[in-house]
């Protein structure tokens, strides 16, 4: 009668392979202690003031009132968004929010590469520094300062524009602020103005890191200038452009809250192009006091940002892999 053998798999089970990594992450852990007491702060900061906030979104689907509190408030559903989008203005204001953002991000992006390339290519060092910090000084400034500073061309008395520019044109007497038509371009060229600059350092910085021996080698081919923006540098600044693009479709939904609400001076008689979803709710918080709808709104941009955000990553990688955030 023959022996039987029993033959032990040699392949490592379960718990052995959590053992080992949990083993590898603790040598991980211990290895990269500086780095990781150095995110620490940085992480308290987003645990802090991103992720334990992220508990609030209950208020979008509860009716709330102060003596019960958050947990005590009754569960409505999803009433709140009912009564957000219930109102005549709601799809304006959301057409109005996704139109503005799409040009922005479009017209920012061409812009701000623009810019970036045009700095690049002055070679005074001191000039070169003198554009950038003039670019980028009003990114510094606040949209409250901002308004007025619009606001001082568009005075209907005594503005620089109303008074020295239109009449140039047969223009007298003109009130900016009792003209929708005018705005969408009031606010494109404020907003340009105001990021553009901050925009094309990112931008900068990737050009600085191209390495100058691919434009000498164009050079040595016979290429001109244009060729070598068209065939060296934009194609190396693509990765960049697609995922800021990517970061900034996370944002469709959102708005600049100063730039909508302080520049325009919440002038009820242009809101037809200037009220978005921030505004918007930001009124009806104030006249109606109702949380539950501003939370609502609230959840609404981030839920669909976040969809824009994984369907355009996605598509970036099908396209190319390394383009992607992820």
């Amino acid at each position: 009668m023959g022996k039987t053998t029993i033959s032990i798999s040699a392949t490592p089970t379960a718990r052995s392979r959590r053992q080992s990594r949990i083993e590898r992450l603790l040598r991980n852990i211990v290895k990269y202690r500086v780095l990781l007491l150095m995110l620490m702060p940085t992480a308290i900061i987003f645990l802090i003031n991103c992720y334990i906030p992220m508990f609030g979104v209950i208020i979008a689907f509860k009716d709330i009132n102060y003596i019960d509190g958050i947990l005590g408030s009754p569960w409505v559903g999803l009433d709140n968004f009912r009564f957000l989008f219930a109102t005549s203005d709601a799809w304006r204001v959301t057409i109005n929010t996704i139109s503005y953002n799409v040009v922005f991000i479009i017209s920012g992006l061409i812009l701000s590469v623009a810019v970036a390339i045009a700095i690049n290519e002055v070679r005074a060092k001191l000039a070169s520094r003198f554009y950038q910090t003039v670019m980028i000084m009003p990114s510094f400034l606040s949209m409250v300062v901002v308004s007025y500073i619009v606001y001082a061309f568009l005075h209907p008395e005594y503005g620089f524009l109303v008074k020295t520019v239109l009449p140039l044109f047969g223009y007298h007497s003109v009130n900016a602020y009792m003209h929708p038509q005018a705005w969408p371009y009031i606010l494109w060229l404020t907003k340009m103005w105001h990021s553009v600059g901050i925009g094309s350092v990112i931008y900068l910085a990737a050009i600085t890191g191209i390495s100058e021996e691919l434009y000498e080698a164009a050079v040595m081919d016979g290429a001109g200038k244009w060729q070598q923006i068209t065939r060296i540098t934009i194609p190396l600044l693509t990765p960049v452009m697609v995922i800021l693009t990517i970061l900034n479709l996370g944002g469709i939904f959102r708005s600049d809250f100063g730039l909508f609400y302080h520049v325009t001076l919440d002038s009820g008689a242009i809101r037809s192009t200037t009220d978005v979803i921030d505004t918007f709710v930001y009124r009806g918080l104030i006249q109606l006091n109702d949380l539950g709808m501003s939370s609502a709104a609230n959840f609404y941009q981030s839920f669909v940002g976040f969809f824009l955000v994984i369907g355009a990553n996605s598509l970036a990688r099908r396209l190319n892999r390394d383009s992607a955030l992820f």
